[in-house]
C-alpha cells in the first residue's frame, strides 16, 4: 500500500504489563518463550512495532505479552514512505518489527535496511498460501513475512448515493454531486494508480505522458476533494460528512460493519492488489522478540482471531480454514479471482518516482 511522505496522525498503544507464563500455544508443541534465544541486543522484555493503523489492538498485545512476557509498545505510520523516511533519518532504531507493504519491502530490500531472515526460527511457513510465498519484492521470503493482503476501493454513503459507483470515472461524472464530499488516499502512488488504471494504464506507467495524463486527469479532479487522508475519512464517512472515499479493504470492512448504509467497492477497471508484511530491520535492538512477534502472528488460531477483530484478510491458509463461512466468503475481504486478475500490486518505478512525486506536490500543495 501507500508510498510519499507526508505529514501522519501518530498512535501510541501500550500494553500493561504482565508476567511471563510462557504458556504452551495449542497445537504446536512449542511455547514462544522457547523461541527466545539469548544474546539479543536491548531488552529483552521490551519490543517496539511499527506498523500501520488498525492492525494492533489491546487484546492482541496483552495476550502476547502474557504468552512470552515481552511488553510491546506500537506507534503508527501511514505511508510506507513515512516509514522510510523515519529509518533514513536514523529514526527507527527503536523498532524491532516493522509492517512495510510489498512496495516497502522492496524498498527496504534496496537500501539494505532488512535483517535476512534465519528461517529455522520461523515456525509456521508452511500455513502461508501458496500465492503469497515466494514473492516477486522478496523470493524466497528472505527478509519478510506476509501478514494481510487486500485491495484498495471506494466506500460510499448508499443513502446519499443511491446509484452505486463501479468503477474509478464515477468521481468524475459526479464531481458536482461529490463536490467536497470526497476524499481520496494520501498516498501518491494510489491516487495516480487509480486514475491510470482508469485510463487503460498500468499502475506501475513508466511512460512520461501517462503520467502526465493522469495528473492532468486529477487536476479536473482537485477542486472537489475535501482531503487527501489515510484515516481520517473514516470518521467523516461515519459521521455522513463525506459520501465517499478511497480506502483500503480492510477499512472498508471495517466502516461497512459500524454503518450497513456504507459500502465498498472495487472498481471494475481494477485497481492494487497489497500486501503487508512483517520484517525485521538490521538495526532491531530485540530481534529475538522480533521472530517471537513473528511467531505468534502466524499461529493460526491467533491469526483467524485478529482476522475477525480488525478486519482485514490473512495469507495464512490454516487460519483462513478457521474462519466462519460469512468471513471466507466475503467478498470485501476475499475477493473472487475474476477481479484479482485485474488487479496489480503497486512496485517501484525507478527513475520515474521522480515525476510522480512532482506531480504529487502540485497537487496536494495547490
Amino acid at each position: 500500500m501507500r508510498p510519499m511522505a507526508r505529514s501522519t496522525r501518530r498512535q501510541f498503544i501500550q500494553t500493561a504489563t504482565a508476567a511471563a507464563s510462557g504458556l504452551a500455544l495449542t497445537n504446536c508443541g512449542w511455547t514462544l518463550a522457547e523461541v527466545r534465544a539469548t544474546g539479543s541486543k536491548g531488552s529483552k522484555d521490551e519490543l517496539f512495532v511499527y506498523t500501520w493503523t488498525s492492525y494492533i489492538d489491546d487484546q492482541l498485545l496483552s495476550e502476547f505479552t502474557a504468552q512470552t512476557g515481552i511488553k510491546v509498545k506500537a506507534d503508527i505510520f501511514d505511508s510506507d514512505d513515512v516509514m522510510l523516511n523515519t529509518f533514513q533519518a536514523g529514526k527507527g532504531v527503536n523498532y524491532s518489527i516493522i509492517y512495510p507493504s510489498a512496495y516497502g519491502v522492496e524498498r527496504m530490500i534496496e537500501l539494505k535496511l532488512l535483517l535476512q531472515l534465519d528461517q529455522s526460527k520461523l515456525i509456521g511457513l508452511d500455513s502461508i498460501k501458496p500465492k503469497f510465498r515466494d514473492p516477486p519484492y522478496d523470493p524466497g521470503n528472505r527478509y519478510s513475512i506476509p501478514i494481510s493482503w487486500g485491495t484498495t476501493g471506494l466506500i460510499y454513503n448508499s443513502e446519499k448515493l443511491p446509484t452505486p459507483p463501479e468503477d474509478w470515472d464515477y468521481l468524475w461524472k459526479n464531481k458536482d454531486k461529490l463536490f467536497r464530499r470526497m476524499t481520496l488516499l494520501n498516498d501518491v502512488r494510489e491516487v495516480m494508480g487509480a486514475v491510470l488504471r482508469s485510463l487503460g494504464y498500468s499502475y506501475n506507467s513508466k511512460n512520461l505522458k501517462e503520467i502526465e495524463r493522469a495528473y492532468q486527469k486529477l487536476e479536473e479532479l482537485r477542486p472537489a476533494i475535501r482531503l487527501f487522508t489515510t484515516d481520517a475519512w473514516k470518521e467523516q464517512i461515519l459521521a455522513g460528512d463525506i459520501y465517499l472515499a478511497m480506502g483500503y479493504s480492510s477499512d472498508g470492512e471495517s466502516v461497512t460493519q459500524e454503518n450497513p448504509k456504507l459500502k465498498y467497492v472495487i472498481p471494475r477497471s481494477g485497481t492494487s492488489l497489497w500486501s503487508d508484511n512483517m520484517v525485521i530491520p538490521k538495526t532491531a535492538p530485540n530481534p529475538d522478540g522480533a521472530y517471537a512477534w513473528i511467531n505468534y502472528m502466524s499461529q493460526p488460531s491467533v491469526a483467524a482471531s485478529v482476522c475477525r477483530r480488525l478486519s482485514f484478510a490473512t495469507p495464512n491458509q490454516g487460519a483462513f480454514d478457521q474462519l466462519p463461512l460469512d468471513i471466507r466468503e466475503n467478498p470485501t475481504l476475499f475477493p473472487p479471482d475474476e477481479i484479482l486478475e485485474k488487479c496489480e500490486s503497486i512496485a517501484p518505478v525507478g527513475d520515474a518516482a521522480e515525476i510522480y512525486d512532482n506531480y504529487w506536490t502540485k497537487l496536494t500543495s495547490s
